[in-house]
């Protein structure tokens, strides 16, 4: 049996005291833990910033990326070893920023990943300029005068895009966030699931305190009416509703690829044998 013990690393960890990253850590390890995974069964990918740097804090097996690149080797990765659970964990900039249109187009291919990310609304490893989740009029080092910019809607672009699992928490309600956490590993496809978490160094904004009186878990919810899904995640001020918005499976990238059903008595990719002198012929082609 393997709990939350299993997960943890004798590394120092840095982060800001207070950070919500902690909380969000200990929260996945929780949640690996009553899943009952083993570390070896599990990958965790990133890309660049604190967010990203989870990898090293998780004993399990972990990749990272490039800044906005922690999606396309999750993708590979789950193509080629379906018996992995690959989890991305990423912030607000690596993932709706830079990584942009590998959210787009991850979504759009629905492999089985859950992807987490910290959306602190602010780019803390480099100092704390604006995200594209910063809210408008907030001031930082180099929007002097406040933002100026309408911010990302990760939620509503996810739930047009025709994503299957689209959940919102808070690290500041753990408890709940394992449960969502859970749920999306669970979840047969790719699962977002949006974690609002403050950044003490940089977002004087967005505090522990601001979420704590807005934030409010969905109690009566139908997670299979899209249309109320995206009536809640247009939500946002003074009450931000956080859980399970939308869940409604469909068939996977890679249960639409013959060459990697098992059912067919196939092992996964990464265990089949392969014969580099095969492709001699191929090669020979090209010369």
């Amino acid at each position: 049996m393997c709990n939350a013990s299993c997960f943890a690393v004798d590394e120092e960890i840095a982060w800001c005291p207070g950070c919500g990253n902690f909380a969000i850590l200990e929260t996945l390890q929780n949640a690996l833990g009553e899943l009952e995974l083993l570390p070896h069964q599990i990958l965790l990918c990133s890309g660049i910033g604190q967010a990203a740097k989870i990898p090293h804090y998780v004993r399990v097996n972990g990749f990272n990326g490039l800044h906005g690149r922690a999606l396309p080797p999750a993708v590979g990765a789950r193509a080629a070893n379906t018996s992995l659970k690959v989890i991305v964990q990423s912030g607000d900039g690596d993932t709706y920023g830079e990584g942009g249109n590998h959210f787009l187009h991850t979504i759009r291919r629905n492999p089985d990943i859950a992807h987490f990310v910290h959306n602190n609304q602010v780019y803390g490893l480099t100092k704390g300029q604006a995200s594209p989740t910063s809210d408008p009029g907030m001031k930082t080092k180099v929007q002097t005068a406040g933002v100026i910019l309408s911010p990302f809607n990760p939620l509503s672009l996810a739930l047009t895009m025709g994503a299957g699992f689209v959940a919102r928490g808070f690290s500041g309600e753990k408890e709940h966030l394992k449960q969502l956490m859970k749920a999306a590993l669970e979840f047969p496809g790719y699962a977002l699931v949006d974690i609002l978490q403050p950044c003490v160094s940089f977002n004087k904004v967005n505090t522990f305190a601001w979420y704590k009186q807005r934030v409010h878990i969905l109690e009566e919810h139908d997670p299979s009416d899209r249309e109320a899904a995206n009536h809640l995640a247009g939500q946002w001020g003074e009450r931000i509703p956080i859980g399970i918005f939308y869940q409604v499976p469909s068939p996977t990238f890679e249960s639409r690829i013959p060459a990697l059903q098992e059912e067919s008595g196939q092992e996964p990719l990464a265990y089949r044998s392969f014969d580099p002198a095969a492709l001699a012929h191929l090669q020979e082609e090209f010369k």
